[in-house]
């Protein structure tokens, strides 16, 4: 039974980080999106190049809520590490993301606001998946002792509701049991 509970506890611990991945996802797509528009009807770049731009623009806003909110009880001993690995990810994700746009707008001619806006967001979409991948895999890593931690504490609530439900069960004293 105890196998089941750590399953739950793993679980319920892979949701919440999903949940706050997503706020800051969230949050990120907000301002992927507003500065690509800005950006785009604003310079008169390029619809790729502007989308380029709004997404560094998005990758320095997703790093700050990443590592103070979505995985701020990780490691924080290597931080120029985890900020090389986060950009090397973030670069690949960018790539991910405006390859959509890119064969929308250049190879099917799609580039009206709508539809450059439909693509953007398809690509975000796409490269998200594989940012939570490689961040969680990669650059925010879960301290060594998190796991064990979360063992013990396992053990303990296990050891806890063995106590109470033996104390249900416990024999009457010699004097109760006489009368």
């Amino acid at each position: 039974m105890s196998r089941l509970r750590a399953l739950r506890s793993k679980l319920a611990l892979l949701y919440r980080e999903i949940a706050k991945f997503g706020v800051v996802g969230a949050a990120g797509v907000l301002v992927n999106i507003g500065v690509f528009n800005l950006v785009r009807h604003n310079s008169g770049l390029q619809t790729v190049r502007a989308s380029i731009v709004a997404t560094m623009v998005s990758i320095v806003f997703n790093y700050v809520g990443f590592r103070y909110f979505t995985y701020r009880d990780r490691d924080r001993a290597g931080r120029t590490k985890e900020l090389s690995l986060f950009l090397f990810f973030s670069a690949i994700g960018l790539v991910i993301e405006n390859g959509v746009l890119y064969l929308a707008t250049y190879g099917f001619g799609w580039d009206s606001q709508l539809q450059s806006n439909v693509f953007k967001f398809a690509g975000i979409g796409v490269a998200t998946l594989f940012r939570f991948w490689s961040y969680r895999t990669w650059v925010f890593r879960r301290l060594p002792a998190h796991d064990a931690v979360a063992q013990a504490e396992s053990f303990l609530t296990d050891a806890e509701r063995g106590k109470q439900g033996k104390v249900g069960r416990q024999k009457k004293p010699a004097a109760d049991r006489i009368a």
